[in-house]
């Protein structure tokens, strides 16, 4: 099947699964990649948590700070909510700084994150994506923000309401009446953006290569697999990731490296049109198409 055919016919599946999509896979070592509409923004959610280690990590290397470094946490007071971690503490916690960062990445926790954006704000970790050339990923706010959508201020019995507001109350030019989900507005980026954080720390050029080497390890120990890990992840490829969910929003970034050669960088960030939570389905979709798209690639330096 022709390129342009093949392309067109995931997109079809997309659209029939109700999702729209930002998607790319990259040969990490060729530069060859293949994608599906690579440009389109979306607001990140979670995915910023990626940048923010890095920025953690690159002060922590350059002396500016302790990774011992004790940070108490109060529930109630310090504590974003989240479903995860510290943010489901109900008592105060010192954590080292070096284990926030764990927990930030390998279970996503809220509280974790928006602690060690209190040692490094966004503007610091936007300026670290500026000195690496990363100029497509926009760290605008924090974990705190981030969280309080309308879906916080509903009943779980009426969290579909949120739902429906999020997929109809967006704009043509990526704005919402949202304000987290709004390109303009929230922390931003689309799949080659983040495909080209993930090529500088796979394969870095400006960024320290023992800064990337700690990422990379902390985007190994991602516990959350239900999305595209079932389709990367095996006894003979080391799947390493992150995942960002936000209403509407399903991404995730990461590296699949084989065992008998080859790297890809995969991308996909998508939006749901159907109104629901929990959707097994369109995770499962996503993982498929981005399958397809690196088995395409693949094939292609066989």
């Amino acid at each position: 099947m022709r390129e342009e055919a093949f392309l067109r016919r995931l997109r079809e599946e997309l659209d029939e699964g109700g999702l729209r999509g930002s998607f790319l896979v990259r040969d990490l070592d060729s530069g060859e990649e293949i994608g599906i509409e690579p440009d389109l923004e979306f607001s990140t959610a979670s995915l910023v948590k990626v940048p923010l280690a890095t920025a953690v990590l690159e002060r922590v290397r350059r002396g500016e700070l302790d990774p011992a470094r004790q940070v108490l946490l109060t529930p109630g007071v310090d504590v974003v909510p989240g479903p995860t971690g510290i943010s489901r503490f109900r008592h105060p916690v010192s954590i080292a700084v070096e284990d926030l960062l764990y927990l930030s990445m390998a279970v996503s926790d809220n509280a974790a994150s928006e602690a060690l954006f209190a040692l490094t704000p966004p503007a610091e970790v936007a300026g670290l994506l500026k000195e690496l050339g990363l100029d497509g990923i926009t760290i605008r706010n924090t974990l705190r923000h981030l969280r309080d959508t309308p879906e916080a201020h509903l009943a779980p019995a009426d969290a579909h309401l949120a739902q429906r507001l999020a997929i109809e109350a967006g704009t043509e030019g990526r704005g919402h009446s949202v304000p987290q989900l709004d390109v303009t507005r929230a922390s931003a980026g689309s799949a080659r953006a983040y495909a080209d954080l993930l090529q500088e720390l796979w394969r870095p050029r400006t960024l320290d290569a023992g800064t990337a080497e700690r990422v990379r390890g902390l985007m190994a120990a991602n516990t959350l697999r239900q999305r595209l890990a079932p389709d990367f992840a095996s006894d003979a490829a080391r799947w390493s990731s992150k995942t960002g969910t936000l209403l509407n929003l399903r991404h995730e970034i990461g590296v699949v490296e084989h065992d008998g050669g080859g790297a890809y960088a995969v991308a996909a960030l998508t939006e749901s049109r159907v109104a629901a939570i929990v959707q097994p389905e369109a995770e499962a979709l996503m993982g498929a198409v981005a399958r397809r798209l690196r088995d395409r690639l693949r094939a292609a330096r066989a």
